[in-house]
């Protein structure tokens, strides 16, 4: 019967161009995450980070399903896990950091809705 081998070993043997190649690939995998990977990543529950949240644990469920959602519910979350929340645009003369959305505009006001989670609504374009 033969042992099982350390990675280790099998790694320090293989071709050196097959060794970076998986390693790239392992780092593009560890730096790009859905929200479930990253809260796991996180060690985090659904039921610690709706508590840090205040929001129930089933409203965690659906926003790690959804494709969508407001920026400031992103932001939201990604601070709950610790971070900070950058939108970078990738342009063809290279990277530029896209700030509005750090900064709470004093026209915006905070309003509730059905499902628990805050949205923005501009005070300009709301009807009275």
């Amino acid at each position: 019967m033969t042992m099982a081998k350390n990675f280790k070993e099998l790694q320090e043997k293989m071709p050196r161009e097959v060794r970076l190649r998986s390693e790239a690939l392992a780092e593009k995998m560890i730096s790009e995450m859905g929200l479930a990977e990253l809260r796991a990543a996180m060690d985090m529950t659904q039921e610690s980070l709706a508590n840090a949240l205040h929001v129930k644990q089933a409203s965690i469920s659906k926003m790690e399903r959804r494709s969508d959602m407001y920026i400031s519910t992103l932001s939201k979350i990604i601070e709950a896990m610790g971070g900070e929340l950058q939108i970078v645009a990738k342009m063809p003369n290279g990277n530029v950091k896209i700030r509005q959305f750090t900064q709470i505009r004093q026209n915006d006001r905070l309003t509730a809705r059905t499902d628990g989670w805050p949205t923005w609504e501009w005070a300009s374009c709301t009807r009275g």
